[in-house]
């Protein structure tokens, strides 16, 4: 009878999902993927659908009349694209690095104990949390103290470090360092970056993704940096570039009073299928890189919420 009580209550068996549950989560979860897909297909959809089309029948799942005048008009833009693009991608592999670096460093620093000013650093680390400086002192910071306007650090150095970010860390390496393992490391004679750089980091790649993530994410998306730092048009970002051609194409269209030649080239140029192809260029190439950190996604942000 006893050995019967603990069969039924073994985690084992606690933790069973009945095949009805486990059919009702499945469908759950599939309208919801659907619900995040559709909206992807629609802007596709609305993107390739001619600009008569939805002057006269509206934005339609299924296009009525196929026209491929969008992708034509930012294909003839290609050069500028492809190297606004090129930008874009060195903001975000060099912002990356550089977020990873800071934030570990900062996250294994505050969860030391033996740390002196940890109390004083974790009080400079949450207050950014709550509150912030407003932007006209970080563009007086960064524009007139620092003199990063017209460079790429301007798109890069204000998004470096996260609060959110550090406290994950810092949360990470308090709940999966050992201290054991650092005091046999300075027993060996190991200084403090070589435990970080050779013992910590190798160790620390489910929370690095998902900082790492978290970070390519925000420079890929981001084009109010370059809107306020910004004047080379060298160094204007994909996403920079493509607003300030969607404001264009929104003005021509608003604007009634442009001469014979400016009409001409309004009614000749599509307006709502360019802001839907735009978005697309803007969210595939980053939604592609999901996968690469989906496994490790999950474990990096439920580190220590769970003990055994």
């Amino acid at each position: 009878m006893k050995k019967r009580e603990k069969e039924v209550d073994s985690p084992s068996k606690i933790n069973q999902i009945k095949p009805s549950t486990n059919i009702v989560f499945n469908i759950i979860f599939l309208v919801l993927g659907l619900m995040c897909i559709f909206p992807l297909l629609f802007v596709f959809s609305i993107s390739i659908t001619s600009e008569e089309s939805l002057r006269t029948n509206g934005y339609q799942i299924i296009p009525q009349e196929l026209s491929a005048a969008a992708y034509e008009f930012l294909w003839n833009e290609r050069d500028m694209i492809l190297h606004a693009a090129f930008m874009s991608i060195v903001v975000t592999v060099l912002g990356t690095v550089i977020t990873v670096a800071l934030t570990t460093s900062m996250g294994y620093v505050v969860s030391r104990n033996g740390f002196k000013l940890k109390k004083l650093y974790t009080w400079i680390i949450f207050i950014p949390m709550v509150f912030n400086g407003g932007m006209l002192s970080s563009y007086v910071v960064i524009n007139n103290i620092l003199g990063l306007r017209n460079t790429i650090w301007a798109l890069i150095l204000p998004l470096a470090c996260s609060s959110f970010s550090v406290t994950i860390c810092r949360t990470f390496f308090r709940t999966t360092v050992p201290d054991s393992i650092v005091e046999s490391a300075k027993i060996d004679g190991a200084g403090q970056f070589r435990i970080w750089s050779q013992i910590v980091l190798p160790i620390s790649k489910p929370v690095m993704a998902t900082i790492g993530m978290f970070a390519a994410f925000g420079y890929w998306n981001d084009w109010f940096q370059a809107s306020l730092y910004i004047d080379n048009k060298n160094l204007q970002t994909l996403q920079s570039m493509l607003n300030n051609i969607r404001e264009s194409i929104e003005y021509l269209a608003n604007n009634p009073y442009g001469g014979i030649s400016m009409q001409e080239y309004k009614l000749s140029m599509p307006t709502e299928s360019v802001r839907m192809a735009i978005a697309l260029i803007i969210i595939v190439p980053i939604a592609c890189t999901y996968p690469m950190f989906q496994k490790y996604f999950i474990s990096g942000l439920t580190i220590g919420s769970v003990k055994e």
